[in-house]
Formats: structure tokens, sequence, C-alpha cells
């Protein structure tokens, strides 16, 4: 059912959550109230820069997902792949990460431009401990940082440089409370409707079958990876 149909709630405005919820919390100090204060631990992990232990991490990681919002505060996350180390770190306060082929929807690069906050959240395959870093991002095309970001022989037009201000080890609890590492665990995916039957009701072209999604899809991948 579509957004905004009978019996669902219609998109509100930020800051007027209580049109959709009864008991929405709205201060900082209600927050405190219901949490109790952090370990020292995991205060005091927290560095303002990338040291060699991060460093490495980063080098190890084919997978970062990457949020960012625009100036009226609507937010995106994004994910972004490619070898392990296609993200490259710079220095200890700058990394950068390349804008390979997708889908020009350039969200996140529109978000950047109107503002400069970004997170992101570095996962490697099998590890449930991730990297945050958090900081400012910027749309790129500095020559020297394009040289290396260049993968599989492709050099992008532009990077997200991000300058570093926070950066810490996440724990494992939620990888582990959700066992993604765990083939066995994996849900079974025979009930759901496939990405392509998701995108072809979405679009709701004429003669867009699923089947026809898939293929394109399929197409797509082989044909525009890099």
């Amino acid at each position: 059912m579509p957004v905004g149909e009978p019996g669902l709630p219609r998109p509100v405005a930020p800051g007027h959550a209580c049109a959709v919820f009864r008991q929405v919390v709205t201060s900082e100090a209600e927050l405190q109230d219901l949490y109790r204060p952090p370990s020292s631990g995991a205060v005091r992990k927290q560095i303002d820069g990338l040291d060699d232990n991060c460093q490495a991490f980063i080098a190890h990681t084919p997978l970062v997902l990457i949020g960012t919002a625009d100036a009226d505060g609507r937010c995106d996350v994004s994910p972004k792949g490619g070898p392990p180390g296609f993200v490259q770190v710079l220095d200890a306060g700058r990394l950068a990460v390349p804008d390979l082929a997708g889908n020009n929807r350039i969200d996140s690069l529109r978000n950047l431009v109107a503002n400069p906050g970004i997170a992101l959240l570095f996962v490697i395959p099998g590890l449930d401990e991730t990297l945050r870093v958090n900081g400012h991002g910027f749309v790129v095309q500095d020559p020297d940082v394009l040289d290396r970001c260049e993968v599989h022989g492709r050099r992008p037009s532009v990077a997200i440089g991000v300058v570093v201000e926070a950066a810490y080890v996440h724990c494992a609890k939620s990888f582990r409370r959700g066992d993604v590492w765990q083939p066995e665990r994996w849900p079974d995916r025979a009930g759901m409707p496939t990405p392509a039957c998701m995108l072809s009701d979405h679009i709701a072209l004429p003669g867009l079958t699923a089947d026809v999604m898939q293929a394109r899809l399929d197409h797509g991948y082989a044909t525009t990876l890099w």
C-alpha cells in the first residue's frame, strides 16, 4: 500500500512527530532519565582522528554505509562498495570515498553540497565490530585525490572527501543479535517479494513486469558495475 493511502500515516514535517505518535521524547533530559550513563570505556574509545588501528580497519573494508542529510534535515544512507581498501585514507585527519558507477540519483552528493555533516559505518564481512567515523564531507575534484581513488582502472569524476572529527569502534551486539554473518540463521526469503518485483511495482510502468525488471537488473550489473 503506497504511503498516503488510507491506513498508513502521511509523511509529516520534521518536529511534528506528535501528529502520528502519542508519546514522543522531546528533550535530552528525558533521554537521560531512560538510559543509564555510558561506561567510561564507551566514552574514552572515541578519538579525533584515524590512528594506525583505524587506518588498518579501513584498508580491509569492502563496504561503507554513508549517512548524510539535506539542509532541512531529511536524511539518507547510501552503501558504497569496492575492493578492500577502496576508501582512501589521505592522512590521520582525512579520507576519500570514490563515487563509483551508480544510479545517478546523487542523493548523498546533493546533501553534502547543502549540509556537510556526514557519518560513515565501515563493515568487514565476518567481523561483528564496525568502525564509525563522523565529520564533515565535501564533493571534491582534487586531481591527486581522484588519482588515489581509481578503482579497476576507473578514475571517478568526484570523491567524497571527509574531514574526520570522531572515530570509534562500534560494539558487536547489533550484528550478533541479528546473526548477520551466520548463514544458517539467515531468514527464508521464499515468502517475500524479490527486489525486481518491488521495483516493478514501485516504478509502475506498462509492461515492466518483475521478469523484465530482473533482466534489466542483471544486464546493468553485468555491464556497468565499474
